[in-house]
């Protein structure tokens, strides 16, 4: 296998793999296998809108007290600078 080819195997199967995280994640939060952390988000990598901003990932400073993302419980409470948040998910079921 030529090395273009390798390269293009790698970036399929990432996207592939991180899509299926994804997938995954939403799946377990909404099983009730995760809990929403506020605190602790980089710039631009929030689950849900703020009052800030209306939309997930739009949150423009690190740490941000109002962002947050989904995480497995039990995890929030481990983490300097995070606190546990019960937000309205506005993100529309399908």
């Amino acid at each position: 296998m030529s090395n273009r080819n390798s390269l293009y195997m790698l970036a399929v199967s990432s996207a592939l793999a991180v899509g299926g995280f994804t997938v995954a994640n939403l799946a377990s939060a909404a099983d009730g296998e995760m809990e929403q952390c506020a605190g602790i988000v980089k710039a631009g990598k929030n689950d849900c809108a703020t009052s800030t901003n209306a939309c997930h990932g739009h949150v423009e400073k690190d740490a941000s007290p109002e962002a947050w993302i989904y995480l497995p419980k039990g995890t929030c409470e481990r983490l300097t600078g995070a606190r546990l948040v019960k937000v309205v998910d506005p993100t529309p079921k399908k």
